[in-house]
């Protein structure tokens, strides 16, 4: 079997062919016209990036798509859910200000900017899924009551999966705060104490005033508050709140898959990876490190597994850049061929969301590359 069908585009142009236009002449190859949009709400689930980051999809590529979905009669809006850990986007308030400040303003694109989990992050519908690791999956209600999902995924490191695409988008990009508290509860961080310097960052930054710096002048962890969303790790510029890698990476993504599950379940979907400024970190970091391969292109599928599993055959069939992260502890040759994002994070096991998100009927790991 030569599994689902991946449709991929490079990145080179022509006078009469820019990039946008390339966004959508594949998207149309790959089928999308064959889902009815008329008069269905429609969510275009992307990352609007946290203020600070600038690896985020550019929000030409949105409204260009947007434009697209309306004249096949949808009804589409830009949507993402709060954030577990506290920043610029952790409640719809800010979330939609950082939205506007990177570009998302609906008077541009086109579309309703709309935070899919409500002000605080707990609109969400608690859907029975019976998998493995949930019994239900706690989706925001924007995402749930949709009639159709399209993901904009772009597709870069990740420090607890790996690398982030289709299923971190949908999986953990569609959880509630309470969903995502689900999805990060087996990696509680904890703290160096040689390392601290009783700076406060992470007390000042912790949203559920989990950690505390004592009279010793070290910080400390109250587990029963910890809800594991790793803000602290996030903020500490000493490497003392740091991740407890006790299978974390593993078990997170396959509950991501489950929810991904969840989330695109007996309505239809489609999923695009930009596979550009392929970050080492995810872009809910308030900056974006050097990236890791050079700009690959964009792949598009009905299958968010394949697509996934492309994108990083992709990423590692591709050169590293010189002088990113990964380079610097490795001088052999350009990497060509090696799992990029390991060598990131090697503490993260990637293959496993894609495993289980076989496993669970989510879609094929096979997969044919069709390039237009």
């Amino acid at each position: 079997m030569c599994g689902s069908k991946v449709y991929f585009t490079n990145l080179r142009t022509t006078p009469k062919l820019n990039l946008l236009d390339k966004l959508i002449a594949l998207v149309k190859k790959a089928g999308i016209e064959t889902i009815q949009f008329d008069k269905k709400l429609t969510a275009i689930k992307i990352h609007f990036g946290e203020p600070g980051n600038l690896a985020y999809i550019r929000p030409n590529y949105a409204i260009k798509l947007g434009a697209y979905l309306k004249k096949l009669g949808a009804m589409p809006f830009l949507t993402d859910a709060n954030t577990l850990y506290h920043g610029r986007r952790s409640n719809a308030v800010d979330h939609i200000l950082a939205a506007y400040e990177n570009g998302f303003n609906p008077l541009v694109t086109g579309c309703p900017v709309i935070i899919a989990d409500g002000l605080r992050g707990s609109d969400m519908v608690e859907t029975r899924v019976d998998m493995p690791l949930c019994k239900t999956a706690k989706i925001a209600k924007a995402v749930a009551d949709a009639d159709i999902i399209v993901s904009m995924n772009h597709f870069k490191g990740h420090e607890m999966t790996g690398f982030g695409g289709a299923l971190k988008n949908l999986g953990m990009g569609c959880a509630s705060v309470g969903g995502k508290l689900e999805l990060h509860s087996t990696s509680k961080p904890k703290i160096i104490d040689k390392n601290c310097t009783a700076c406060k960052v992470c007390e000042r930054n912790c949203a559920h005033g989990a950690i505390l710096v004592g009279a010793d002048r070290i910080a400390h962890i109250n587990y029963e508050k910890c809800v594991g969303c790793g803000q602290c790790v996030a903020v500490c510029q000493y490497d003392s709140a740091v991740v407890v890698w006790d299978g974390a990476s593993e078990d997170g993504a396959k509950k991501i898959a489950e929810y991904t599950w969840a989330v695109i379940n007996n309505k239809p979907s489609f999923h695009i990876n930009f596979i550009m400024n392929v970050s080492p970190d995810c872009d809910c970091w308030g900056h974006n490190d050097y990236p890791l391969v050079p700009d690959i292109g964009i792949a598009a599928s009905f299958d968010p597994v394949a697509l996934d599993q492309a994108s990083a055959d992709l990423v590692s069939n591709a050169p590293a850049l010189a002088g990113n992260r990964i380079c610097e502890n490795h001088k052999h040759g350009d990497l060509k061929g090696s799992d990029k994002f390991k060598l990131a994070h090697p503490n993260t096991f990637w293959q496993a969301g894609l495993e289980h998100a076989e496993k669970i009927g989510l879609g094929s790991r096979s997969y044919k590359l069709i390039e237009c």
